[in-house]
């Protein structure tokens, strides 16, 4: 049931279920005591102007956030947590360079290659292509561009440190809210279908074997489009489907950036110096909602060595706890799972085919429950599959994080 060894299994029992309904979660008893105390943080709320229709923000505990959501519908913004705070880009860096490449041009006017690479970078977050074009289009020089034409004012070139590291180019929520309203209001309509078409067909897994389907892509139903940005974890392992093209960026680890290169400008400045490149960054942005009703943008760190998973969970429950109009957020229930390469089946059984398999630690969406194969995991056996509706197939309850065979308060499937 796993793609590799699985991690020792916590003594039986496996500990307090770890469930929330969508999309609130529940908290521990630990967690209810420290809130209560005050010792635990639960993010800052959107100013006293902006109109909330749910429960305040949530940010997790050791979770630093910069958040913008904009409601294009009123023109005003739902949320605003350190919208102006310096992260390291990642991949979000790559609406940047697809805007540059196409700025006197439309995407018909370039080379197949090119709009080949540029597909891969969008949907697939193609590392090898973002580093093609920051070698060949001036490195730093595509930065400096952008802010100008689009008047960024938080974004600057990776620090003099790392001048050819395009995924530490700083950024902020506000100055990611300020692309897309560009590319959705500004750009050439040749350019906006271009970009946001690939950004709605992005794939599960991006081309270095990671799940990019957190935070906007976990919270909400479609429509969506998202461009989501990791850096730092050290392992993948997604193995939906065939990536659009192979990245030799970073074959097992996140990397969101390439080696130096000497067409990079050696002007990068300095006032990027101040960014975290130690923590763990995870950013979901993007637009949710018909017409791209919501644009969203959600940068996160989190403390070096914090797993992957377990990033991709915090921040699907931050990016749930928002304000986002026109969001739909999925039915169903939340609960942790633990083991390394859980496999996803489209079928209750060993030999039903793979559709995937999850970030080790993921929390899950679970729509239903139901008897299948009996598999056995010493010292646990167990017949009762979940089904997670937003990959299509089940998991054995074996790993999911619940005391029982039995998910409570989890429906059988019909």
């Amino acid at each position: 049931m796993h793609a590799h060894p699985p991690t020792p299994p916590p003594p039986a029992p496996r500990g307090a279920a770890r469930r929330r309904t969508a999309p609130r979660r529940v908290r521990t008893p630990l967690a209810v005591l420290l809130l209560a105390l005050g010792m635990l943080g639960t993010g800052l709320a959107a100013p006293a102007s902006a109109a909330r229709n749910g429960p305040e923000a949530r940010v997790p505990a050791g979770v630093t956030a910069g958040v913008a959501v904009f409601d294009r519908g009123t023109g005003a913004f739902t949320e605003r947590i350190n919208a102006d705070l310096r992260f390291r880009s990642a991949s979000v860096m790559k609406l940047l360079i697809v805007l540059d490449l196409l700025w006197d041009r439309g995407p018909d006017a370039v080379p197949d290659a090119d709009r080949t690479r540029l597909t891969a970078m969008l949907r697939s977050s193609d590392d090898s292509a973002a580093s093609h074009y920051w070698s060949t289009r001036g490195g730093a020089a595509i930065v400096n561009r952008m802010v100008s034409r689009l008047a960024l004012t938080g974004t600057a070139p990776p620090p003099s440190t790392h001048p050819g590291y395009w995924g530490y180019t700083a950024t902020t929520a506000a100055d990611t809210v300020r692309i897309y309203r560009h590319v959705l209001d500004a750009a050439p309509v040749p350019v906006r279908d271009f970009v946001m078409g690939n950004l709605r067909q992005a794939t599960r897994c991006a081309s270095d074997g990671y799940d990019q389907y957190f935070g906007i892509a976990s919270a909400f139903e479609r429509p969506w489009a998202v461009k989501q940005g990791w850096s730092g974890f050290s392992s993948g392992g997604c193995t939906a489907g065939t990536p659009a093209t192979a990245s030799a960026a970073a074959p097992s680890s996140s990397a969101d950036s390439a080696a130096p290169s000497s067409a990079d400008s050696a002007s990068a400045s300095a006032s990027a110096a101040e960014l975290d490149l130690v923590s763990e960054a995870l950013h979901s942005t993007g637009t949710v909602g018909s017409g791209d009703r919501a644009i969203v943008a959600v940068l996160t760190l989190h403390p070096d060595g914090t797993p992957y998973g377990t990033a991709y969970s915090r921040l699907t429950e931050l990016v749930g706890s928002l304000d986002v109009p026109g969001a739909r957020r999925p039915a169903g229930t939340w609960v942790g799972t633990w083991g390394s390469g859980v496999r996803v089946r489209t079928g209750p059984t060993t030999t039903s085919s793979v559709v995937t398999t999850l970030p080790a630690g993921v929390d899950v969406l679970v729509g239903c429950q139901r008897r299948g194969q009996t598999v056995s995991v010493p010292p646990y056996t167990n017949d009762w599959w979940a089904y997670l509706p937003q990959y299509g197939g089940y998991m054995t309850n074996i790993y999911v994080d619940t005391p029982d065979n039995r998910i409570p308060g989890v429906p059988d499937c019909a």
